[in-house]
């Protein structure tokens, strides 16, 4: 430990509560703050001291030992303002802030420079003068790094920064070949853009250019940290760069590139594809050290910022399955942009998943390429903060602001973040302050709005050059190394050129395909073919046996005991299992063939409506038991998190952990169904569209509690409508089950099939408590999903009026049926709305020969599954439709107004002559 090795400066008074602890009790004291009394003796062998009574005492200490208190003040300064005055942009100048890191500001002047002062022991140069103090200073926090730290709360993370800002006084040493090597990556990023720009003329490719730094240094970090242990690495970015970085990162042939741009068909027939900037790829880079990488970059839409969840999903996942012991194996990077980090809100939400259970990964590195402007809009529009980065300090990460134009700085900055993510397993940001030399792409005009910026930018050196005239003042390259290198970069392009425009097709690798090995992309008459679900039933009752039993050495809470005391009960004497017992035997069951399941969202650990208590706590010390973690033998892992309050970021997380484990049963559920909303990109970008833009399966279940129970506008619909009218082909599944059963089979369905679609289910909220809504075991153990069920308490040939239905309005019209004694009338349930069984329905239409057929609806006109009928069932254009009125709220608030409009719904279906639309 330094003999004076200080935390902050302090007042005076401060200073005096401290010694008195000291006196009292020296091991009491912070080490750095004894080893200043010791060596001091503060002061107070030749100083007089006086007392006066104070809240706390204040004491008067020598001239001297007062400066020394004034220089760790002026130190203190610049750890915590230091990187409001660095020299960071490369463009333009900074904004001036007050006060300024003057001597004047710290009660010091310059003729205290030649004086020595011990409190140089902080920044490690020992006992120094003040001028060596403020150079010192100056080098480490307001040259071409910036660092944002000292709101950091824990003293070890923070000494641990110090000691390595100090180090070398934060500039790096690179050896002459590390400096070659950081050379020729820039060439690559500044080649392969010029490239482009003059074979490619007008077309968009979002360029790197001004920000070309980030390539080498993602390779030098690509290069350490497989040195340290990193196994793998997800990475998520936007356009801006991507290309440059798919070529010169990850090894994506420019051949392949080439094709994109030259606009060819896919050879994939049933592949749609998007933009050469939004697509993904995976592949195996072998590091310097011979270390095989494994690289991801996920794919993402041009909703900006998306792509970090799924970013973070997708390292989970692979944590889970492969790292469980050694997270940090898996380093999720995710690359963003100045307008886009500050202004979109799923940032925010994704830099709280970071310490969270069931979300975190170890840390996370962020790199924002800062252009300082978004689109057409000047910094100063597009954030309140000073920095755009400045969410980070919701999870007190450290930030580092670099001036783009130092290469060396920003590959040295890197190493930094990466040795913090290493030591900490917590996030760290790195802002790549830089510029756009283009237009928001490249047939933009950006002198329109900001023409004193562009005109800055036309006369400014590119960061190769800035960096091949440095090196070669310091004789490391000679005249001809920039040229050579360019040379033969740019011959090696127009070799993958050439080989390019002998192929007439693009052809494009699935994304993680060797995560995908013996899963095959189906239509939708694949999808149509039953899936055998059924399970042993002697293995059912094994299950039972551990999920209705609570350990006997623990107390719980009355309520619980009596919960599991009726779920034994149900499976083992009445033989009808209700909703919630058919969820449990599900997860159950693929548990018990070794399959993982993870279970995700709020409060989804007991239930939105107190039904599941997959969790269940120890009523004195809230111990946690999953019971079906409980299961013998070789069984997968059950993980069930209680989200924050998030859909957005939660769902992109999920999909992204369903995208890279697809032997998982991963599960997304709404707190209530319409709160999904909240997600609806996600929805749309990923969930509906990922396999035809991107070639990608994905098997995420989300389960949104839906049904008309007069509980208001919020909490009735899960919007059933916009789901139906994403459905397209073969993308996805939609079901509203009836019966424990059936949900039981469509869950096990998702994981016993050789491909993976998205399943949305609209679950029940009353039902999950109904008495009619059970199952018996041989239902779970011998049956298969059944995307219709007949109606077997009718005759045919009595049946005047057929109705369809789906979901919880069957019960409702069983009841008023019940109600009127009508045998007449036959309800038949689709249970799966997308693919539509239409080859089911007709045979059920035949059946009854029924002149009156009905879809009957609970919700609005406008809403719920009437319009899908008629875009995807040609006989639906007969239907008699029974619904409420169109409107645009989904319910009414009034729980009176609501079961009256319920009602004229009923009433409708069994008497054409109440039609409630008049």
């Amino acid at each position: 430990m330094d003999n004076y090795s200080f935390l902050n400066g302090a007042s005076a008074a401060y200073f005096a509560d401290m010694y008195d602890q000291y006196l009292h009790s020296p091991d009491s004291v912070e080490p750095s703050w004894r080893a200043f009394f010791q060596g001091f003796d503060f002061g107070l062998e030749n100083a007089e001291v006086v007392s006066e009574e104070t809240s706390s005492t204040n004491a008067l200490v020598p001239e001297n030992v007062q400066k020394e208190f004034r220089v760790v003040n002026l130190i203190d300064g610049y750890r915590t303002r230091g990187h409001l005055f660095t020299r960071t942009n490369p463009v333009r100048a900074r904004r001036k802030y007050e006060p300024t890191l003057d001597l004047l500001s710290f009660g010091l002047s310059d003729a205290d420079l030649s004086t020595v002062f011990s409190a140089g022991e902080i920044i490690g140069l020992g006992p120094a003068s003040l001028r060596d103090i403020v150079n010192h200073l100056d080098r480490i926090y307001c040259d071409s790094i910036g660092v944002e730290y000292m709101y950091i709360r824990s003293p070890k993370e923070r000494e641990w920064i110090q000691a390595r800002l100090n180090k070398n006084g934060n500039h790096p040493e690179f050896s002459s070949d590390e400096k070659k090597t950081i050379l020729k990556k820039l060439n690559e990023a500044v080649s392969f853009e010029n490239f482009l720009h003059t074979k490619y003329v007008g077309q968009k490719r979002f360029s790197l250019e001004g920000g070309e730094a980030l390539i080498p240094a993602l390779d030098h970090l690509l290069e350490s940290a497989s040195d340290l242990g990193v196994k793998e690495f997800v990475m998520g970015m936007a356009h801006r760069g991507r290309l440059s970085t798919l070529t010169n990162i990850f090894g994506k042939s420019a051949k392949d590139i080439f094709s994109e741009f030259d606009g060819k068909d896919y050879a994939d027939d049933i592949f749609d594809g998007d933009v050469k900037y939004h697509m993904g790829w995976t592949g195996v880079r072998k590091s310097k050290s011979g270390q095989a990488i494994n690289m991801n970059i996920a794919p993402n839409p041009s909703h900006l910022e998306t792509v970090g969840a799924v970013v973070e999903g997708i390292a989970r996942a692979k944590q889970d399955r492969s790292y469980a012991d050694n997270a940090s194996a898996v380093l999720p990077i995710i690359v963003h942009g100045d307008a886009a980090i500050a202004g979109q809100g799923i940032v925010y939400e994704i830099v709280q998943m970071a310490r969270l259970d069931g979300y975190k990964t170890a840390g996370t590195i962020h790199i924002v390429v800062n252009n300082q402007i978004g689109f057409t809009t000047n910094y100063l529009d597009a954030r309140s903060s000073t920095y755009c980065t400045d969410v980070a300090k919701v999870t007190l990460s450290p930030v580092l602001h670099v001036n783009a134009d130092d290469a060396e700085a920003v590959v040295h900055a890197m190493n930094f973040a990466l040795a913090y993510r290493m030591e900490f397993k917590r996030d760290v940001f790195i802002d790549l302050l830089g510029y756009r030399k283009y237009g928001h792409n490249e047939g933009d005009e950006p002198r329109f709005t900001q023409p004193k910026l562009y005109k800055a930018i036309a006369k400014h050196k590119n960061p190769r050059d800035i960096y091949a005239d440095k090196l070669l003042a310091q004789g490391i390259i000679d005249d001809g190394f920039v040229s050579q290198i360019e040379k033969e970069y740019k011959n090696k392009l127009e070799e993958k050129l050439e080989d390019s425009r002998k192929e007439d097709k693009t052809i494009i690798t699935p994304f993680m395909e060797s995560d995908w090995e013996g899963f095959t992309r189906v239509e939708e008459d694949r999808m149509m073919e039953t899936i055998d679900t059924t399970f042993p039933e002697a293995e059912l009752d094994e299950i039972a046996k551990v999920i209705t039993k609570l350990p006997s050495d623990k107390k719980f809470l009355r309520k619980i005991e009596r919960l599991i005391q009726a779920r034994e009960k149900m499976y083992f004497e009445t033989d009808q299992m209700d909703w919630a017992m058919g969820e449990l035997l599900a997860y159950g069951s693929l548990l018990k063939e070794g399959y993982d399941v993870r279970l995700s969202g709020q409060d989804v650990e007991r239930g939105t409506f107190s039904h599941r208590h997959a969790v269940v706590k120890v009523e004195d010390s809230e111990e946690e038991i999953e019971l079906l973690n409980n299961l013998n033998g070789d069984q997968g892992d059950f993980y069930v998190y209680n989200s924050f309050l998030s859909e957005y970021g939660v769902v992109g997380f999920d999909y992204g952990y369903a995208m890279a484990s697809p032997k998982t049963l991963t599960i997304w559920e709404a707190q209530f169904g319409d709160f999904s909303n909240g997600a609806q990109i996600m929805i749309d970008q990923y969930i509906s569209a990922a396999e035809d833009k991107w070639k990608m399966q994905n098997g995420l279940v989300m389960l949104l509690p839906h049904g008309y129970e007069g509980q208001g506008a919020e909490h009735s619909s899960a919007r059933m409508e916009r789901y139906l009218q994403l459905c397209a082909k073969d993308n996805m599944f939609v079901a509203d089950v009836t019966t424990p059963a059936n949900l039981f089979h469509l869950l096990r369905r998702q994981l016993k099939a050789e491909y993976r679609k998205p399943l949305i289910v609209f679950t029940p909220k009353s039902l999950l408590r109904n008495p009619k809504v059970v199952s018996s075991k041989k239902e779970f153990a011998a049956g298969n999903f059944q995307e219709l069920i007949d109606d077997t308490a009718v005759e045919a040939k009595k049946t005047k009026t057929l109705v369809f239905c789906t979901g919880k309005f069957y019960y409702d019209l069983v009841e008023e049926r019940e109600k009127l004694n009508r045998d007449d009338v036959a309800l038949v349930r689709i249970e799966q709305l997308f693919p539509l069984p239409a080859n089911a329905m007709d045979a059920v239409i035949e059946k009854y020969g029924a002149d009156d057929v009905v879809w009957a609806q609970e919700e609005p006109r406008n809403m719920g599954a009437m319009a899908h009928m008629l875009m995807n069932y040609d006989k639906a254009t007969t239907f008699r439709f029974a619904t409420r009125r169109p409107y645009g709220a989904p319910a009414a608030g009034s729980s009176t107004r609501s079961k009256r409009r319920h009602q004229q719904v009923i009433d409708y279906v069994f008497d054409q002559t109440k039609n409630n639309q008049r």
